[in-house]
């Protein structure tokens, strides 16, 4: 093994949380499990022809497992599979199996377009998954078609019905709100979670990957959301949590709960304690970055678990990243990134690196 892979090893016998220079700890990670994706949503993957990663290159789950070993062993004890579209990741319940026999891990969730969501759910939730987020930006089966470009909604709005007949507990339903688009279904988005089980969260459009069509004028703001709603309810109620998790929460009048994600307006980078790791084994600090670090080269040349996580270690504690508190400062903004970086190096893209 090479001397780069054993600049210094962690004990295996306990955790050594590790920070990073802006003192946020490593605690949640999030695994992009394949760059496939089944939709083409537009604020996504607006493009027609995407450059995918090599098949070949995707980390076996007996490598995930191994990564993700290495990571609890730094006080990572969250979890969440992402993609692309996770579910078209064949037998994406064994890996979910050997994962949840990890007991570092606390928590072991996923996010999901929904529309495999039915066929898979039961399986996953025997093979350890404790919670489901589902992607869903319209009720209207017209302007769904045009937001994905697939007539995928009734499948999506099956899987999620699935979970709560399942037993799933904590089910949420993103939605990315546009002005224009789809800034007049909050209530409608709601009424449904209430109706399935679900809390839902409203997030800002964001300028990071693919989102090559992103403009400020489309971003409707957690301001402008929670005045929509409360002219709808009434008075809402802040829960005022202050913790890691990106949403800030609301109760409705009826004691509803439903979540804001303003990483546009309003950033949280200051609490950030997520890393993200692609299929094919690159790890980024955050969702802006543009370089990453390669771990699948030193898994597979033998690094131990120990060694593995010395060199994820390392790596935090240098990070500085603010990725979205440096976009908020930018007078004339943009989408983040043009057409052609984008395929010059396909994990910049959203569906790559994973939400």
């Amino acid at each position: 093994m090479g001397h780069c892979y054993t600049a210094r090893s962690l004990s295996s016998s306990s955790i050594q949380r590790v920070f990073d220079t802006r003192q946020r700890p490593l605690r949640n990670l999030r695994i992009s499990v394949t760059d496939r994706c089944n939709l083409r949503c537009g604020y996504c993957m607006p493009e027609d022809e995407y450059i995918w990663l090599p098949r070949s290159e995707a980390l076996s789950f007996e490598e995930l497992t191994r990564l993700v070993g290495a990571f609890t062993l730094l006080g990572v004890h969250k979890l969440r599979l992402t993609g692309g579209e996770p579910l078209l990741r064949r037998e994406l319940s064994r890996l979910v199996r050997s994962l949840s026999e990890n007991e570092r891990l606390e928590d072991i969730a996923m996010t999901t377009n929904g529309v495999l969501l039915e066929e898979h759910a039961g399986e996953l939730l025997d093979a350890g998954l404790k919670r489901v987020t589902v992607s869903l930006d319209s009720l209207k089966r017209e302007r769904f078609m045009r937001l994905t470009r697939r007539d995928s909604l009734d499948a999506v709005l099956r899987g999620l019905e699935s979970l709560a007949e399942l037993g799933f507990e904590k089910t949420k339903i993103d939605a990315v709100v546009m002005r224009g688009i789809n800034d007049d279904e909050l209530v409608p988005l709601l009424e449904h979670g209430k109706r399935v089980g679900a809390e839902v969260r409203f997030i800002e459009y964001m300028d990071v990957g693919g989102a090559t069509n992103w403009s400020m004028e489309r971003v409707v703001s957690r301001r402008e959301i929670i005045d929509q709603l409360t002219d709808h309810y009434g008075e809402l109620e802040s829960t005022g949590e202050r913790n890691s998790a990106p949403a800030d929460r609301y109760r409705l009048p009826d004691g509803t709960l439903f979540g804001v994600i303003s990483s546009t307006t309003e950033p949280f980078c200051s609490a950030c304690d997520r890393a993200r790791l692609t299929a094919d084994g690159m790890l980024y600090l955050c969702l802006y970055a543009k370089q990453g670090k390669d771990l699948r080269a030193p898994l597979r040349a033998g690094a131990s678990e120990e060694e593995l996580a010395a060199l994820i270690s390392e790596g935090w504690a240098l990070r500085e990243d603010r990725g979205a508190e440096l976009r908020l400062k930018e007078e004339q903004r943009s989408a983040l990134l043009g057409k052609e970086e984008l395929r010059a190096d396909p994990r910049l893209e959203m569906h790559t690196r994973g939400g």
